[in-house]
């Protein structure tokens, strides 16, 4: 593993115990340049783990508790009269960051949702016909609760596409809960930074370098097309998601110390990556009962090229 990225995983371990997998995928994703949406029960430290990120490096980062009554220029900013000047300044909202962390996302309204919308895409802000470029890197961190739905607003489809994503923490082994009542982790010390915004799209630039072979991108296009014909799905991944799952693997591919990647990188992070952009049909949800477990289903009907 690269240095720098073992540096990273380890300061993150400081707070977030015996879930390496779901760290790396999480810095997968970052270097990808992706946003990622953490689902999961409460208490399993879901707002832990991307608070541990965005300490971990030396960025700016704004946390938004999403509420029904957030309005989208809290997010984005606006426009207002300088009483000293006289004139309009346009006064940034929480997103101008490098790491924007929406805690909660579904209990704000559609409206406060669709807000990240360009920002997640197009990396700037629109406001009174002026354009507003976000610092580089930009990593949108989301985070929701699957099992209270009570006063919540479900993520569109179009807004779920945006998510590189879509993470689950889970919870501890028992050793690992041990380890959590003896060594202090529910005070949640402040880490120190151990790598830098120019590390990141240090690390950014040599992820993209990787390579893919022909066998491994038809092998990607194999498990996309895969989502799209089964008998369990009414939607199937979008060429966004053949795109993301493509970065992805070049990315984890890095991680695990290659310059190229394997059906493996593949594989690893299929399901966090495609799962969420599934619509079950009717027979998917009676057989399955959730997109991840569809997913695993379609991943293991397609065949694993031998490069």
């Amino acid at each position: 593993m690269n240095e720098k990225i073992e540096r990273l995983t380890a300061n993150i371990e400081r707070s977030i115990i015996g879930k390496r997998s779901v760290i790396l995928k999480l810095i997968a994703a970052l270097l990808s340049g992706g946003h990622v949406l953490i689902e999961d029960v409460p208490g399993v430290g879901k707002t832990r783990l991307v608070t541990a990120l965005s300490e971990s490096v030396s960025g700016t980062c704004s946390r938004i508790q999403f509420t029904p009554d957030l309005m989208p220029s809290d997010i984005t900013g606006f426009t207002m009269i300088n009483p000293k000047t006289g004139e309009s300044e346009f006064r940034p909202g929480a997103a101008m960051c490098n790491f924007l962390l929406a805690d909660e996302i579904n209990r704000a309204s559609p409206k406060a949702q669709s807000a990240l919308l360009e920002i997640m895409e197009e990396l700037q802000i629109s406001a009174d016909g002026a354009t507003y470029k976000l610092p580089v890197p930009f990593m949108a961190l989301a985070t929701q609760n699957p099992v209270e739905t009570y006063g919540t607003y479900h993520l569109p489809e179009a807004q779920m596409d945006r998510f590189m994503m879509k993470l689950s923490i889970g919870y501890p082994e028992k050793t690992e809960e041990m380890q959590l009542l003896g060594g202090g982790f529910g005070k949640a010390a402040k880490l120190d930074p151990v790598m830098t915004l120019d590390d990141i799209n240090d690390l950014r630039v040599r992820a993209s370098a990787v390579r893919v072979t022909d066998g491994v991108k038809r092998y990607i296009v194999d498990i996309v097309n895969a989502t799209r014909e089964s008998e369990f799905t009414l939607l199937g991944a979008s060429p966004r998601g053949s795109i993301a799952l493509c970065t992805a693997a070049k990315s984890y591919a890095l991680i695990n110390g290659r310059d190229y990647a394997v059906p493996e990188d593949v594989r690893d992070i299929a399901c966090d990556v495609l799962a969420h952009r599934l619509m079950l049909s009717p027979k998917g949800k009676s057989s399955f009962g959730d997109q991840i477990s569809a997913m695993r289903h379609i991943l293991g009907s397609t065949p694993v090229p031998a490069e």
